[in-house]
């Protein structure tokens, strides 16, 4: 694993954990951030009395809705001008690219099965934006979309804290095990045709 991520979340606390979703989800060069894994560890470290589960999902859902709304905004203001903005390390344009055609074949659910694949949560609401998407419609997906994810993800590690013994031995495999659990209704989404196949496949290849 690149990260800790049970060292990261108790390291960083509430804003440190806050702070890192809001990156994913709100800011473009935040695709690379472990938002899945993190969300789970800090549901579970919750259960251990690091955190507490009431501000912890409350901080989480104001830090993914307000990072989605960022993006929303992001992409309404820059629009096009966002596809022709060079190369770098903390961008390139054609995760951006690949983030249209996603939401472009799947509507705008795409703003809520987006929250469960990786890097295309991060490009997605600015997508919603520069396509114009009406915004009353945008802020019904966002809600649900966080709560399914930032939400479901956070309690759920919490249950699992708090019914399986000694936990805390087990989250590195629990993490992988509920990472891919979290993202398979959007990869079975995903994978039923070959157009999405191809463009999330070429999402997730790393140039």
């Amino acid at each position: 694993m690149i990260f800790d991520i049970p060292s990261l979340v108790k390291t960083a606390g509430y804003l440190g954990v806050f702070g890192i979703i809001f990156a994913e989800t709100g800011l473009l060069v935040g695709f690379f951030l472990p938002g899945d894994s993190l969300l789970f560890t800090a549901g579970i470290l919750a259960s251990q009395g690091y955190l507490n589960i009431g501000w912890l999902c409350l901080g989480l859902f104001f830090a993914a809705f307000v990072g989605d709304n960022l993006g929303y905004y992001i992409g309404k203001v820059a629009g096009p001008r966002l596809f022709t903005r060079p190369k770098s390390f903390f961008f390139n344009p054609e995760h951006l690219k690949r983030s249209h055609a996603f939401f472009e074949r799947h509507g705008g659910k795409a703003v809520i099965i987006a929250r469960f694949v990786p890097v295309v949560r991060t490009f997605s609401p600015v997508v919603a934006g520069l396509s114009r998407m009406k915004y009353s419609l945008f802020l019904v997906y966002s809600v649900v979309g966080t709560l399914l994810w930032a939400i479901g993800l956070s309690l759920l590690g919490y249950w699992l804290g708090t019914t399986v013994p000694n936990i805390e031995h087990y989250i590195v495999p629990g993490i992988i095990i509920i990472v891919l659990l979290s993202i398979s209704p959007g990869i079975y989404h995903v994978l039923k045709n070959q157009q999405s196949r191809d463009v999330i496949l070429k999402m997730l290849k790393i140039k």
